[in-house]
C-alpha cells in the first residue's frame, strides 16, 4: 500500500467534506465507484467543435459559408490538437443518426489527420414533469451511443439540466421536489446507461449550471445513477460556487471527459481560468484521457473561434507544461 497517496486521498476528502454537508447531501461517496486508473496523469488536448457554432451553423442553412465538421477537425490538425470532440448538433439530420456512409467518412477522415475522436453530445431534458419529453432524450441518446460506436467515441455528453422551452429545471419540473426530479433524471441516465455498455460506450454527464450547479450535487446524481457506464464530464465553467476548483477536484476523480472554458464562469466578467491550477488539480485526480477546450462567443463582438482556440490551446500546452512533475 502507497501510504503517502492513502493519506493524501484521506485529506482530500476530508477537506472536500463540508462541501456535501452544505449542498444536502449525503457524504457516503466511499461505495461510488471511480474509473480504475495507472500510471499516473496523462493528458491529451482535444477540441469541443461546439467552439464554432456560429460557423457551424451558417455552413448548415448553406454549404458555401462557414465551416462542416469535416473542415474543423482540419482545424484541429493544422492546429496540433490530439483530437476532437464532434457534437451531435452539426451532424446533418440530427437528431436522427446520420448516414453510416457520412460518419466512416468523418471517422477515416480524423484518421487520416492523427487525430482522436474524443466524444460527441446531445441534447436532452431528464428534468422535465412530462414523461413524453424524458422518453424523448432517451432514445435519443440511445440512437447517438450507436452512433459514438461507429465513429469510435468513448463518450456520449448528456446533460443534467432543463432544455428550451423551459428557462429552469423548477420549471420544467413543475416545481416537483429536487429528490423527485433526480429519481427521473438517475432512471432515465441508468436506461442509457444500460444500453452504452452494449456498446462499450459511457455516458458522461455535464453539469451546467442549472440542476447541477456544484460538485456535491454532480456527484449525488451519479451515485443515484449507480451504473459503471455513466460518468462525469466536468464543465469548468458551470460549477456556480465561491470556489469552483474546489468542486472541479471533488468530481475529477469521476471524470471521463471534460469542458475546460476560458472562465469559472462562461461569461467574460466571471475570472479567467487558472490553466495550471486547474491542470494541476486535473493531474493529482489521476485522470488520464482528453482534456477538451471549448470557447465561446460570449457576446464578444468579432469572436474568431480560430483565434481564441489557438489562444487558449497554448494556455493549456502551458499549463502542461508547469505540472508535468505533478503525480497523483
Amino acid at each position: 500500500m502507497n501510504t503517502s497517496s492513502t493519506r493524501r486521498t484521506f485529506l482530500t476528502q476530508a477537506a472536500l467534506l463540508p462541501l456535501f454537508v452544505a449542498g444536502g447531501v449525503s457524504p457516503a461517496f466511499a461505495a461510488f465507484t471511480r474509473p480504475r486508473r495507472v500510471g499516473g496523469s496523462h493528458l491529451r488536448t482535444s477540441l469541443n467543435a461546439f467552439s464554432f457554432l456560429e460557423l457551424l451553423n451558417a455552413n448548415a442553412k448553406d454549404p458555401t459559408q462557414g465551416i462542416d465538421l469535416f473542415g474543423v477537425c482540419d482545424f484541429c490538425a493544422k492546429t496540433g490538437f490530439d483530437a476532437v470532440d464532434l457534437t451531435g448538433y452539426f451532424f446533418p439530420g440530427y437528431p436522427l443518426a446520420p448516414e453510416d456512409s457520412y460518419l466512416y467518412r468523418l471517422k477515416r477522415h480524423a484518421f487520416n489527420l492523427g487525430l482522436g475522436i474524443s466524444g460527441t453530445g446531445v441534447r436532452n431534458d431528464f428534468v422535465a414533469a412530462d414523461p413524453a419529453i424524458r422518453a424523448e432524450g432517451v432514445a435519443r441518446l440511445k440512437t447517438w451511443i450507436e452512433v459514438a460506436a461507429k465513429l469510435g467515441a468513448p463518450t456520449v455528453r448528456a446533460f443534467a439540466d432543463s432544455q428550451s422551452p423551459f428557462k429552469n429545471w423548477q420549471q420544467a419540473a413543475q416545481n416537483a421536489p429536487r429528490e423527485t426530479v433526480e429519481n427521473w433524471l438517475a432512471d432515465a441516465l441508468r436506461e442509457c446507461a444500460e444500453h452504452a455498455k452494449k456498446y462499450g460506450v459511457i455516458i458522461a454527464v455535464q453539469n451546467h449550471g442549472d440542476f447541477i450547479n456544484t460538485g456535491a450535487q454532480h456527484l449525488s446524481l451519479l451515485q443515484r445513477v449507480d451504473h459503471e457506464a455513466c460518468a462525469a464530464l466536468v464543465d469548468t465553467g458551470k460549477y456556480l460556487t465561491a470556489d469552483p476548483y474546489a468542486d472541479i477536484a471533488l468530481v475529477a476523480p469521476y471524470a471521463v471527459n471534460w469542458q475546460i472554458k476560458e472562465t469559472t464562469g462562461s461569461a467574460t466578467h466571471t475570472p479567467k481560468t487558472d490553466m495550471t491550477k486547474l491542470v494541476g488539480i486535473i493531474r493529482r485526480s489521476g485522470y488520464r484521457g482528453y482534456v477538451p477546450i471549448e470557447t465561446l462567443a460570449m457576446g464578444r463582438p468579432g469572436y474568431d473561434p480560430s483565434i481564441e482556440t489557438t489562444k487558449m490551446l497554448a494556455e493549456l500546452r502551458a499549463g502542461l507544461a508547469a505540472t508535468e512533475s505533478i503525480t497523483p
